[in-house]
């Protein structure tokens, strides 16, 4: 489509993708490092990489200070449910 340019994987969320493959795939085409993002985010350069690593346990409002910066919060999603034979 004439005007539409490509978004290149990682910048655009989906279902699939952690959060921390997204703040990675953001921070790196936006030419930030780890300690750039976090100063932007008023934390640390710690938690940046405990973020980008997925670890289950972090403060939400810490992540959504990361995120912020890239325009987005965390948010309620349906859950994905299997199918279950009767």
């Amino acid at each position: 489509m004439p005007g539409k340019r490509a978004v290149p994987a990682g910048l655009v969320p989906d279902r699939e993708q952690t959060i921390g493959a997204f703040v990675r795939a953001r921070r790196r085409a936006n030419r930030l490092t780890q300690a750039q993002l976090g100063e932007l985010a008023g934390v640390g350069r710690r938690l940046v990489v405990e973020l980008e690593r997925d670890k289950p346990t972090l403060r939400m409002d810490a992540a959504n200070s990361v995120l912020a910066v890239f325009g987005k919060v965390l948010g309620v999603v349906d859950a994905h449910r299997p199918e279950i034979d009767e």
